[in-house]
């Protein structure tokens, strides 16, 4: 490869490129990574498909929780809006520590990634033996501070494991594990629980633990080194981050998931007042969340190909017409239709995610928890606004109330850089100097 050639390819790593100020310990984490070629060489990259795995793993946890309310609200005598404090807890600490974790990534490196998997594992295991449903959502909140660490950790690492060309692929296949988690955790909790009841918690420890040790043994390979900079001068950052372009990425994931989030969240609800049974509405949610993984990847290959910002515009302008459809026609044609809105509501974050990391150059495990503990926030807030739309229209009518919050993201999407201004504003950027303790 050329120098020419080579700085073209490494002037958009958020991790690499020409961080002249960057100095890595010499060590096997250090090493280049060797990886396949190839258009999907994505897929193949054992790395990538390592640290899938654990996201993976660590969302399946988040999927077991709904499964768990039934024998909750029997245990503790609760109604259903008492019950949700359990995955409110939850999903909320793990969102709003990912900007702490993230920047723990930056300063020192991911290689004990695994542990985040293990203290996941380990709170969770202990949520069916709380005395008191107090205690329950402590633990609850507990374990998803493990979630929060995990995901910008495993972000971060999956982006710098894969050659530029094909890193929006890799993202995409980075999140897919943690969909893939999320679908496959209501059907392992229905047996797991079946069996066990809510004790069957403890259970759960094995894959984690299983998957976290795993993933220590790998990351001494694969993992990002603590970087060491050197000192000129003070080290202080002469440049600032591009704000505007970084709010305009945040903003979009926001409302992104403001509408994904309330749509997936009433869909039970919607069907059992049809008159619909579980058998019905239960295969339904999860065509929706198996089709937003193939979504993910799909988007990430087209990405690689036509740029992040047409991708995501594309994916938005055509959420238009299919959800009113979903919400206009019930019964079976909601298989496919609630498939096409899986599959393109899936199809920003990874790309949205690789642009933040871009743009904070020298802070992508930051930028990787702004981006997904601020989407995955609104997300959840954005479900009981849509309830109180739905108690006084209907929920068919408030179903079709989201595609005002679609216009108005796609007036956002139009701001978002070209792949062209998204390198401009890297270049532009310095790579955070952060001193070293002796």
């Amino acid at each position: 490869m050329t120098a020419t050639a080579t700085r073209d390819a490494t002037r958009d790593d958020p991790l690499a490129g020409d961080h002249k100020d960057d100095v890595y310990p010499t060590s096997r984490a250090s090493a280049p990574v060797a990886v396949p070629a190839g258009r999907l060489a994505a897929l193949r990259n054992r790395p990538l498909t390592t640290l899938m795995l654990g996201h993976f793993t660590v969302d399946m946890y988040v999927g077991l929780l709904p499964v768990l309310y039934p024998l909750l609200t029997d245990r503790f005598d609760l109604d259903l809006a008492t019950v949700g404090l359990v995955s409110l807890a939850y999903t909320g600490v793990a969102s709003i520590s990912q900007p702490l974790f993230g920047w723990v990534a930056d300063r020192y490196g991911t290689r004990f990634t695994g542990l985040t998997l293990i203290w996941t594992a380990l709170t969770f295991a202990t949520i069916g033996f709380a005395p008191t449903f107090e205690v329950l959502v402590a633990l609850a909140a507990l374990a998803g501070l493990g979630s929060g660490a995990f995901h910008p950790l495993g972000a971060v690492n999956a982006s710098a494991v894969i050659p530029e060309g094909q890193r929006n692929t890799a993202m995409s296949v980075y999140v897919t594990g943690g969909t893939l988690g999320v679908a496959l955790g209501p059907l392992v909790g229905a047996v797991l629980f079946g069996v066990f009841g809510v004790r069957g918690t403890a259970l759960m420890v094995l894959p984690g633990l299983s998957i976290a040790f795993w993933l220590l043994r790998e990351m001494r390979g694969i993992a990002l080194p603590r970087p060491v900079r050197r000192r000129d001068g003070d080290g202080a950052i002469t440049a600032p981050l591009p704000i505007g372009a970084l709010a305009v990425v945040v903003g979009v994931m926001m409302l992104r998931m403001w509408t994904i989030f309330g749509i997936q969240a009433f869909i039970p609800t919607w069907y059992k007042q049809l008159g619909y049974g579980s058998s019905f509405y239960g295969p339904l949610a999860t065509t929706i969340v198996l089709a937003s993984a193939v979504g993910a990847i799909g988007s990430g290959t087209l990405a690689d190909r036509f740029g992040r910002r047409t991708v995501i515009l594309a994916s938005l302008w055509l959420s238009i017409p299919v959800v009113l459809l979903f919400s206009a026609f019930t019964g079976p044609i909601a298989f496919v239709t609630g498939a096409l809105i899986g599959l393109l509501g899936a199809s920003t974050g990874p790309l949205l995610l690789v642009m933040a990391q871009q743009l904070m150059r020298g802070r992508a495990g930051m930028a990787s928890g702004v981006v997904l503990g601020l989407g995955f926030v609104t997300g959840a807030l954005g479900v009981p606004v849509l309830g109180a739309l739905a108690d006084q229209i209907g929920i068919a009518a408030a179903m079709r109330a989201q595609v005002l919050v679609v216009v108005a993201t796609i007036a956002l999407a139009w701001l978002l850089p070209s792949e062209r201004r998204v390198r401009e504003l890297a270049d532009s950027t310095p790579a955070q100097s952060v001193p070293v303790r002796q």
